[in-house]
């Protein structure tokens, strides 16, 4: 580090309290990693916008989940509304003006974020899950199409099947490999032997999930190409993907792909986007109209035109107009931070799956954690780099014996330990079912199965324990978690932990 770097910009113990043995585990890790301390900004940033995680004794490690909003985001856009008068869009008086003007300004944002090529037109929605909705209800499906997509896939694309079966078409399914995500090899088989035989062939869809909100897989991004080239019509899930990745659609033009804002800063919720080419939503086929997306509508009668506007045949209503600035802000603002994210994260993930899986019970010396989800193989070390994987760590905690712990008694004993993470399959029961081997189980599931009968079948819970890093994590979050799990390994702490459980569970079933 150079001598003429500032004081408060140093990403070293001075950043780490001297409690339990952190600024002792910090030194240790700036050692291994010491590309760490080239990302002393977000460690500033945490000291600023994030504060309040730190006042609040709070450890967020739920950023697939959501990113922890900056309060400065929060702050300019508080000032706007108080000093604006906003209009609904669809009106042109001045304060419809106002608003229409700083939609196009997100727009723009958008587009500009992901380094879109003329072609590329911004659809809000409501958050990822309604992009894709948005597609699969639209997409012409019909005898002949075919609709193929990857097992370790969020539902909210496994539900575009429902329109695809509707429609007459064939789902196929990629098999999640052990880790999770695809096989490419076995990807471009499936896309090889289904592709449409000719341009006047039945329309076919193939979406691919970017980054598994689950096992931590990227998905290469050649795939687009390859189906684009076979004939498919390309859908790209990229939620779990750009709030710490850069994506460029110059690099990767897939026809279309679904992002929501809060996953990527925080705030606001309740926002999304279909980023798509124009080409592509004119293949689309609404089902019905709303207000906003047509011109001229003959009633009674069945005429219905819909808008000249491309996007605005496909937000239905009125869009989220008072949140618009703070789009354009929220993306001003990550785009400053990006570019370490890789490089921070890399090392912070790295570092808790070595800690964790180092664990060992105080009484039969057997590990503590199992890891299930995809881990980096290459370190990033230089600003900009992108990560081989994401930053979320998916496991199952382990008693003295080797059994799993229930999920549910660590969840409720991390809550008690101010430890905000996730558990369940996260609406990834595909990937979910890879990492646990449960893949014979989910294909014996009979049409009337229920989470419960399941769960009873395997006999213990389903899901794993998620963490997960994001924007404003630092090496305490990492550290936190490490020596909550520590606790975990120790016959006394443990004990203490399901005894509070068991009287929660039971003060539970009381209040029923």
């Amino acid at each position: 580090m150079e001598q003429n770097t500032p004081i408060y910009a140093l990403s070293d113990e001075r950043n780490v309290p001297s409690v339990d043995g952190c600024e002792t585990a910090y030194k240790t890790f700036i050692k291994e990693y010491p590309q760490y301390q080239l990302t002393w900004a977000i460690d500033a940033l945490r000291r600023t916008d994030f504060a309040r995680i730190d006042s609040s004794q709070e450890t967020y490690v739920d950023y697939m989940g959501g990113c922890v909003y900056p309060a400065s985001l929060v702050r300019v856009h508080a000032d706007f509304l108080q000093l604006n008068v906003l209009g609904n869009t669809h009106s042109v008086n001045n304060s419809s003006q106002l608003s229409s003007r700083h939609a196009n300004e997100a727009r723009q944002a958008v587009l500009d974020f992901f380094n879109a090529p003329p072609g590329y037109v911004v659809v809000f929605t409501q958050n990822a899950s309604g992009a894709l909705k948005l597609v699969g209800e639209s997409f012409p499906f019909r005898q002949g199409s075919n609709f193929i997509l990857s097992a370790d896939s969020h539902n909210s694309v496994h539900g575009i099947r429902k329109f695809a079966e509707a429609g007459n078409a064939q789902v196929h399914y990629i098999e999640a490999t052990n880790e999770g995500g695809c096989h490419p090899a076995h990807a471009m088989v499936a896309l090889n032997e289904l592709s449409p035989p000719d341009a006047n062939a039945p329309p076919s869809l193939f979406a691919l999930t970017a980054q598994s909100n689950i096992t931590n897989t990227k998905n290469p991004l050649s795939l687009i190409e390859f189906a684009q080239n076979r004939g498919f019509s390309t859908l790209l899930d990229a939620a779990a993907l750009v709030p710490t990745s850069t994506f460029s659609l110059t690099e990767h033009p897939v026809d279309a792909m679904a992002v929501s804002f809060y996953k990527m800063f925080g705030f606001p919720t309740g926002i999304g986007a279909l980023i798509a080419k124009k080409s592509f939503l004119a293949k689309l086929e609404r089902p019905w109209f709303a207000g906003g997306t047509v011109d001229v509508v003959q009633a009674p009668g069945a005429i219905a035109r819909l808008s000249e506007v491309v996007h605005e045949r496909f937000e239905d209503g009125t869009i989220n107009y008072t949140s618009m600035p703070a789009i354009t802000n929220g993306l001003h603002f990550l785009s400053a931070y990006l570019p370490f994210l890789p490089i921070r994260l890399s090392a912070l993930t790295r570092y808790l799956i070595a800690s964790l899986e180092a664990l060992r019970h105080d009484t039969t010396g057997t590990p503590v954690v199992r890891v299930l989800s995809r881990r980096p193989k290459k370190a990033v070390k230089t600003i900009g780099q992108q990560s081989d994987t994401g930053s979320t760590v998916s496991l199952l905690f382990l008693d003295p014996h080797g059994t799993m712990i229930p999920n549910s008694f660590i969840e409720h004993a991390a809550a008690a330990h101010r430890i905000s993470l996730r558990t369940g399959c996260m609406c990834n029961p595909g990937g979910a079912a890879a990492m646990l081997d449960l893949r014979a189980a989910m294909a014996a599931l009979p049409a009337d199965a229920t989470l419960r009968a399941l769960e009873a079948r395997v006999g213990r819970e389903l899901g794993v324990v998620r963490v997960s890093l994001g924007l404003a994590s630092d090496f305490r979050d990492a550290w936190r978690v490490v020596a909550f799990a520590r606790g975990v390994g120790s016959e006394a702490a443990r004990g203490r932990m399901w005894s509070a459980w068991v009287a929660a569970k039971v003060e539970g079933q009381g209040a029923r």
